[in-house]
């Protein structure tokens, strides 16, 4: 089986027989390896000690005032924010159970990067076993900001920190320990080369083609089930549709912000131009395979999803909304 992402730390966790991610010591303890965490040289003695105790032990309760006692006001916000989210991690028996937490109550002041690492880590575990380097990059698209450009016709999307040279530090000290470079060739995922997806995939440089009818969307859509499948134990079906035009939006979810903006216009019968349909990267149309999770009054028709890409030529898909979004009962009673 092929291995890929080890930089989200799936190998660090263990596993319960209903497939979920289960918390690990080794796996805490790489978040207190972060640099803002670790205690410089100049550091109170109540810092240091704190450190030391939680690196003994990552699963230690640690009190408001335990953090209050440290003198640095820079590294009172770092541990809040730090033990706030282990905490989170801890009253849960997987981090699927915290990640379902997170998306029902709102991320809160939960660092977009430590929400994006535990949709990381959580992928990575959807997608165990495949092998298809397509539905991979695709899935990359969840977590990590794209770039979009038009290049001879295609549309092609590439990692906006690599292809920008933003490269700031590492997000995850894993990433550090791989010796990942940080000068990356970009090459445009396709059948001669994505043998060689796997051993770059921590590198996060190979762009994959969004052209309507090839097989990047189509690869969206095989993630995006997984991704249903795992998170809410529902299993439908996802086809990638040519265009919007004239479908019944009896339920849609827009798969960012700017497509939520274009499905609400849509909604209301609102006039939208060209350039703002241009913007559009994918429709995809959802049916469930059974019929009974779906809410009464959408019975019968497909659901709606939408991505889009901003202004700026930006694609930031937002998972938690297929987390949230869809007209599935159980999820009506948990609201």
């Amino acid at each position: 089986m092929t291995d890929f992402w080890i930089s989200c730390g799936h190998h660090l966790l263990d596993r319960e027989p209903g497939g979920g991610l289960l918390l690990t010591d080794d796996f805490l303890k790489v978040y207190l390896a972060r640099p803002e965490l670790i205690p410089p040289p100049e550091a109170c003695v109540v810092e240091k000690t704190l450190y030391g105790a939680l690196l003994a032990d990552p699963r230690l309760a640690i009190s408001a005032s335990d953090i209050a006692a440290i003198a640095d006001a820079d590294a009172r916000e770092n541990w809040q924010v730090l033990i706030a989210f282990r905490d989170l991690l801890l009253r849960h028996r997987t981090l699927e159970g915290a990640y379902a937490e997170l998306m029902r109550a709102g991320p809160g002041k939960t660092p977009l990067l430590f929400v994006n690492q535990l949709v990381h880590v959580i992928l990575r575990n959807a997608l165990d076993g495949v092998e298809d380097a397509q539905v991979v990059r695709a899935a990359e698209l969840f977590f990590r900001t794209q770039r979009v450009t038009l290049h001879e016709g295609s549309l092609i999307a590439a990692d906006e920190e690599i292809i920008g040279g933003i490269n700031p530090a590492p997000q995850s000290p894993l990433v550090s320990m791989l010796g990942i470079p940080a000068d990356a060739q970009i090459d445009v995922l396709n059948d001669e080369n994505a043998s060689g997806y796997w051993a770059r995939s921590d590198q996060f440089d190979m762009a994959i083609d969004l052209t309507a009818g090839r097989a990047g969307l189509v690869a969206l859509a095989e993630v995006m089930r997984r991704w249903i499948a795992h998170v809410l134990g529902v299993e439908v079906a996802i086809e990638p549709l040519p265009e919007l035009r004239e479908v019944n939006l009896a339920w849609y979810v827009g798969l960012d912000a700017d497509a939520t903006k274009i499905g609400d216009m849509m909604w209301n019968g609102e006039e939208i131009d060209e350039a703002t349909m241009s913007r559009v990267i994918g429709l995809f149309a959802l049916t469930f395979r059974d019929s009974s999770v779906v809410l009464d009054r959408v019975k019968g028709e497909p659901v709606y999803l939408i991505l889009a890409m901003t202004p700026e030529k930006t694609i930031r898909l937002k998972p938690q909304n297929l987390a949230t979004g869809l007209p599935i009962r159980h999820l009506e009673a948990v609201g």
